[in-house]
């Protein structure tokens, strides 16, 4: 046990780490990575750190700041790059492994605890948002945090209650006292980051599993005394709310567009208009699920058909029975279920969602494992080898895209051969509204230039670099009137150089003068 012990160390070791090759060679991918991250880099740059952006002129209702803050730092910190806007969201995997270890070392074993780890980093979903610039793991940060904490003040108090375990007042090492504060005020700091990364549906997914377990139990007293509920509010109101009174009185409209916009008319009306930064997602009622099942790949399917096969066989049986000893099964249960159930009804959404529901998954998954091992059903080199699959296909896509960068929509390359081959500054004009990845490649120097202007400053203006769609190639060189050279090429844009013609720039002058007399 204690050889298997290390090695599983290694592998979840090997797991956290090789997100970092990811974040450093992998293009940001237009629209949401690049989106968030030029955002960040607004933020850091201007040194407004109470409304993010979206663009110059325009603020950014549709989220908190606690990520963009973070990104922001990071950039600080590391420079206006790929890892840099990554990076935050890697610490929240790390945090959200330490949390959900330190709680389950206490509330079933340390072998349980390493597995719940692994299975959690596994996880398909939270692979890829560990690598990636969202707002959602903070979002998981909060409510892992906060559905441990839960777990573990309500087991502290009962271990008190039963008079098998110290006071924490007097305990008799500082240790103890301390880490059962930590786990009673812990719950609100995870609403906090919640409230700071998403809004107010954190709340919403982090008392949902509370209210299960309380209609399953009925220990009001242990509900009341287990968390400080009064003073835990009144820091989650101190910590959370200035900053949502600021921004309304910065740019007013922020709380009536991200309160009842975001939170209500984008998940109750299919066809909503109304987001300003976008379109809304509309999906078949339902298809959440179908996103649970890739989000929580493979360990998803792997318990689904565990717990299938316990049906005829006695040992995965037994095994099932083992998580159904957990006293705080419906507990665990709820939080997997609410968040896919929560959106069931609505056509609104992403996969990107479900992260919160997968902290409390990779507690059952974990129960479930341990068993099968000791009852040699699986073995843990069979384990470990599932734990694989997500990070071995990242790997080998993360290979595939630094060879071939231009494989997905991004504008890295074009920008950088820009960048590396004028020596003139020339500007960079996009033919089209440039892509957040062009923003935030050229730290928001690129701009858009209409057709109607793209014959008076192919003749009159500086040279320039014009990146075209692929689609208007043909009209653009129409409209200039002479051949166009391709320079670069990605998949959505060609890139050329466009140098004015002093004859035909003082001719197009004198007809527009002549058209203006008439």
């Amino acid at each position: 046990m204690p050889r298997t012990n290390k090695t599983a160390w290694l592998l979840l070791t090997a797991v956290l780490l090789l997100p970092l090759l990811s974040m450093t060679i992998v293009p940001l991918y237009d629209t949401s990575e690049p989106r968030y991250a030029e955002i960040a880099r607004i933020m850091a740059q201007t040194g407004d750190w109470i409304t993010p952006w979206f663009s110059p002129g325009v603020p950014f209702w549709g989220k908190p700041p606690l990520s963009f803050w973070a990104q922001a730092l990071s950039m600080k910190a590391f420079g206006y790059t790929e890892f840099a806007a990554r990076f935050p969201s890697w610490l929240c995997l790390l945090l959200s492994n330490a949390i959900i270890i330190a709680g389950l070392r206490t509330l079933q074993t340390p072998r349980v605890a390493l597995l719940a780890a692994i299975i959690y980093s596994t996880f398909g979903l939270v692979y890829v948002s560990s690598g990636a610039v969202l707002t959602d793991p903070f979002l998981a940060l909060g409510t892992t945090l906060s559905l441990i904490s839960f777990a573990m003040a309500v087991h502290n108090h009962t271990l008190i209650a039963a008079g098998t375990g110290n006071q924490p007042a007097q305990a008799s090492s500082a240790f103890k006292k301390w880490g059962a504060l930590w786990w009673q005020y812990g719950f609100f700091l995870g609403l906090v980051i919640g409230l700071l990364s998403k809004g107010p549906l954190a709340v919403v997914v982090s008392f949902a599993p509370i209210v299960v377990w309380y209609a399953f139990t009925r220990k009001t007293a242990t509900l009341w005394a287990a968390l400080p509920w009064v003073k835990g509010l009144v820091l989650t109101a101190a910590l959370s709310l200035p900053w949502y009174i600021l921004a309304e009185i910065k740019t007013p409209g922020f709380l009536d567009y991200f309160i009842v916009g975001e939170h209500f008319r984008r998940f109750l009306d299919a066809g909503w208009k109304g987001d300003l930064y976008g379109t809304a997602h509309r999906r078949p009622y339902g298809e959440i699920w179908l996103f649970w099942l890739q989000a929580s790949f493979p360990w998803g399917i792997a318990l689904l058909a565990g717990l299938l096969g316990a049906l005829r066989n006695m040992r995965l049986r037994s095994a099932t029975k083992a998580v159904g000893n957990d006293p705080f099964l419906c507990y665990w249960l709820a939080s997997v279920l609410f968040t896919p159930l929560f959106f069931t009804f609505s056509a609104n959404i992403l996969w990107t969602y479900l992260l919160p529901s997968l902290a409390g998954l990779s507690v059952i998954a974990a129960i479930f494992a341990d068993q099968l091992s000791q009852q040699v059903v699986v073995s843990r080199r069979n384990l470990f080898g599932v734990a694989a699959i997500v990070p071995t296909v990242v790997l080998i896509f993360s290979v595939v895209v630094w060879v071939k960068p231009d494989l997905r929509n991004s504008e890295r390359g074009l920008v950088h051969y820009v960048k590396q081959h004028d020596t003139s500054e020339a500007p960079l004009l996009y033919l089209s509204k440039p892509p957040f990845s062009a923003e935030f490649y050229s730290a928001g120097k690129v701009h858009e230039i209409k057709k109607n202007e793209l014959k008076l400053a192919s003749e009159c203006a500086a040279p320039f670099y014009l990146a075209i769609p692929k689609k208007t190639q043909m009209e653009a060189a129409g409209i200039i009137g002479k051949p166009l050279e391709q320079l670069y090429a990605n998949k959505r844009y060609v890139l050329v150089k466009v140098t004015g013609d002093q004859h035909n720039c003082q001719l197009s002058q004198q007809a527009t003068r002549t058209v203006s007399s008439r």
